[in-house]
């Protein structure tokens, strides 16, 4: 590892983005079991395409996230590796240099409002820069089931309900905007960079995604691990935003973009 990574490595620790984050580790294991159930908003519309149980998915959280690998910790603490995070972090920004470079269309995703939505926000925005078609609004996308929304804001989609923008992990929101676009004749993204249920879902249905993943979000690794998620980023996803600009800034080097007027 380069002193550089080292220091990033550092840096993710001491925002608690990775190391010893505030997820706690009951709901990572309470997690695991909802999302082999099915749950609604814990299965991320992630199509489950082999037989999982505890142990596998257990397993592949330590494997991929860096969750403490002891069995017998039940409560407390938890972790997420700076270094597993570094790495995927690594192919997150190939898939999005390629894209962006290549004037691709990609549609920007979250279910996260005040921990992501700026992330994807400042990604969107270099892209664009680059030369990559964001997909926007043309219009508003009515959502039937509970009365909201699907919005674009400043290069995001995000859900919109009764005046504000809710944390949500549904797929919904997003199946809802690619039949839209599909509706209006729009071509599918090239590429779709998100959280939670918006990137589970285009994942599950073939195209291409990339996105992050809290330790208690064990749908986007069983997708990673089935092939649906190119990449899925472990992080702690509801840190303050601006605490994520050394990880920006290192995806968008190493995807060959220029970051030099990101905001948050």
């Amino acid at each position: 590892m380069t002193q550089d990574l080292e220091q990033l490595a550092a840096q993710l620790d001491a925002a608690r983005i990775t190391g010893d984050v505030g997820t706690p580790r009951e709901g990572n294991l309470a997690h695991i079991q909802r999302f082999l159930d099915q749950e609604t908003h814990f299965h991320f519309g992630v199509e489950l395409r082999r037989a999982w149980d505890f142990d596998s998915v257990f397993d592949l959280m330590v494997e991929k996230v860096g969750i403490s690998p002891d069995r017998s910790h039940l409560r407390g603490q938890d972790t997420i590796s700076a270094q597993k995070c570094i790495a995927a972090a690594a192919r997150f920004a190939d898939a999005l240099g390629e894209v962006a470079r290549g004037g691709g269309r990609i549609l920007f995703g979250s279910g996260h409002p005040a921990g992501m939505v700026p992330v994807h926000q400042a990604f969107a925005h270099v892209a664009e820069a680059a030369g990559a078609e964001v997909v926007r609004a043309a219009g508003p996308i009515r959502v039937a089931t509970d009365g909201g929304d699907v919005r674009h804001l400043h290069g995001v989609w995000i859900w919109h309900q009764h005046g504000g923008i809710p944390h949500t992990h549904s797929p919904e929101p997003v199946a809802h905007l690619l039949a839209e676009l599909r509706r209006r004749g729009e071509a599918a993204p090239d590429l779709v960079v998100a959280d939670h249920g918006w990137a589970g879902h285009p994942g599950s249905q073939g195209i291409r995604t990339i996105g992050f993943a809290d330790c208690n979000d064990p749908a986007l690794f069983v997708a990673e691990a089935q092939g649906q998620v190119e990449a899925a980023v472990p992080l702690d996803d509801d840190i303050e935003p601006q605490l994520y600009r050394p990880l920006v800034e290192f995806v968008l080097d190493r995807a060959g973009l220029p970051g030099d007027d990101i905001a948050f």
